[in-house]
């Protein structure tokens, strides 16, 4: 469950329970400052998300199990259509409706061998075992560990392009199961298997599972390590996925597809600035392809570069750069890729809420090969809570 379980404490739940509620917010205003489809155009989103979290080892002592649920309202404006970015310069948009009220997630989750295998049955985020490059390097040691790889905006961050229109996450979930193992403290394998009919279209975030004949299955298996005399953490992970069904888009069709995809992020530089003793410096990259030829991206590379504490005293925040580069389906787009950059400064304000500006220039904008190249600003409110 995300945000800090702020508001389950305010309402009197106790730790021990093992029972946290708790979200985020997320609020901001775009703006296509020049180029795109709509120059000057203008959009506001915001999603809320309230999760409630439940130990049952804790609550009724039944060993190992948990439980996750989630609900979001999400409110929001044709973002990435206005710029003409296919991957998506801002991940908070998806596709329509841009209004909707729904169960993001509800799963049971039972540990077979504590902190070795475990098991999640149910509605849940894909996302966040596969392609996953923001995933916490965490170690023994806090001080060793990276919070989060980037802070960037863009859609790729949170799946990979090469992925988009079969991946399930926010805000179209998956509905099956995911299994986690984990022998050793620096090696993981982790096996999905969902309902797969997000990638004929159906947006699953708003329907129930329909299980047809259409899956999508995925397997990844990843390291970390500490390197070099300050030993900085890093990771790395492959992954290959597999979806079936007969797809069809624009008069194309295909019997299933499939395609790979590997990330990894590395700490270069910790205790770089004396007034924040765990400020440090990070990057990281990832790599997709797919045979698909309905899906809208076949290629994506990208990378990127994180600062940590790096001004002032102000521990909390961090500021990023990334360039992207989705090679573009040719049956589908005259453009023959989008090229993306963003750059953006998460600022801490108070307590657990963060501002931040962030600026993306996309010199070919993947919806045509006609469309100006875009200049975009975005300004997004987090509260975690």
């Amino acid at each position: 469950m995300g945000g800090t379980g702020w508001l389950g404490r305010t309402l009197g739940l106790r730790d021990e329970w093992g029972v946290k509620v708790g979200g985020v917010w997320l609020a901001d205003t775009n703006v296509v400052v020049a180029g795109g489809v709509q120059p000057g155009g203008w959009t506001n989103n915001q999603a809320l998300i309230l999760g409630l979290g439940i130990d049952a080892e804790k609550l009724v002592d039944w060993r190992g199990a948990s439980f996750g649920f989630q609900f979001l309202q999400f409110n929001g404006g044709e973002t990435n259509e206005q710029a003409g970015s296919i991957p998506g310069y801002n991940g908070i948009v998806g596709h329509l409706p841009l209004n909707r009220t729904e169960f993001l997630e509800a799963w049971y989750l039972q540990e077979m061998k504590k902190d070795v295998l475990r098991m999640r049955i149910g509605r849940t985020l894909p996302t966040n075992d596969f392609g996953n490059v923001l995933r916490p390097v965490t170690l023994a040691d806090d001080s060793q560990n990276i919070p989060s790889v980037s802070g960037l905006l863009w859609s790729p961050i949170f799946v990979n392009a090469s992925m988009i229109g079969a991946m399930m996450g926010y805000y179209n979930p998956a509905n099956g199961v995911t299994v986690n193992f984990t022998p050793t403290s620096s090696f993981y394998v982790n096996l999905g298997a969902y309902d797969g009919n997000r990638a004929r279209g159906i947006q699953t975030g708003l329907h129930p599972p329909m299980f047809n004949g259409y899956w999508f299955n995925i397997g990844e298996i990843g390291v970390n390590w500490l390197l070099g005399e300050g030993d900085h953490p890093g990771q790395f992970a492959v992954g290959m996925w597999r979806q079936t069904g007969v797809l069809s888009f624009k008069g194309i069709t295909e019997n299933g597809t499939g395609g790979f995809y590997l990330f990894g992020s590395q700490r270069v530089a910790y205790g770089v600035n004396s007034s924040v003793p765990k400020s440090s410096v990070s990057v990281f990259y990832q790599v997709g392809a797919n045979a698909s030829q309905t899906l809208p991206i076949s290629q994506y590379y990208s990378a990127g570069i994180t600062g940590f504490g790096l001004i002032g005293s102000r521990e909390w925040d961090s500021i990023g750069f990334g360039v992207g580069l989705s090679r573009m389906n040719q049956n589908l787009f005259t453009q023959p890729s989008e090229l993306m950059f963003q750059i953006y400064y998460q600022a801490h304000l108070f307590a657990t809420t963060f501002l931040q500006p962030t600026v993306t220039y996309i010199p070919t904008p993947g919806i045509s090969a006609t469309t100006p190249g875009a200049l975009t600003t975005t300004l997004r409110l987090t509260v975690l809570f």
